[in-house]
């Protein structure tokens, strides 16, 4: 597969409703992922428990877009945009950038920009 055609894989299965089953099939145990400027946080079971802690912080799903996706190399990057509800919170309509590095089929890098408003 193409780096675009792994990407659209990946961003398919979340758009379905499954954040966690992609990670584990995409992303290397050596991933480092990255929150805007913030410390990038090195390695899979550490990003996998920053994962499961959004998905647990939602109360409901209420969808997800995929606005555009590109890919150069072995980067990929997609444009989202997200509708959620958080538990104890408001209705939150969420933009964001995800910036990918594959490497045999993983990412091995990601990174996410988004306004913090």
């Amino acid at each position: 597969m193409t780096t675009l055609e792994l990407d659209q894989a990946l961003n398919q299965q979340i758009l379905g409703g499954d954040i966690m089953g992609p990670f584990e099939k995409y992303y290397a145990e050596e991933v480092v992922m990255q929150e805007n400027s913030a410390d990038p946080m090195p390695g899979k079971a550490a990003n996998r428990e920053r994962e499961l802690q959004f998905v647990n912080s939602i109360e409901q799903f209420h969808g997800a877009s995929v606005l555009s996706s590109a890919a150069n190399g072995n980067t990929s990057f997609s444009e989202w945009e997200m509708d959620v509800t958080f538990k104890g919170g408001a209705r939150n309509k969420l933009a964001q950038i995800a910036v990918r590095t594959w490497n045999d089929g993983q990412v091995v890098r990601e990174r996410f920009y988004y306004n913090k408003g």
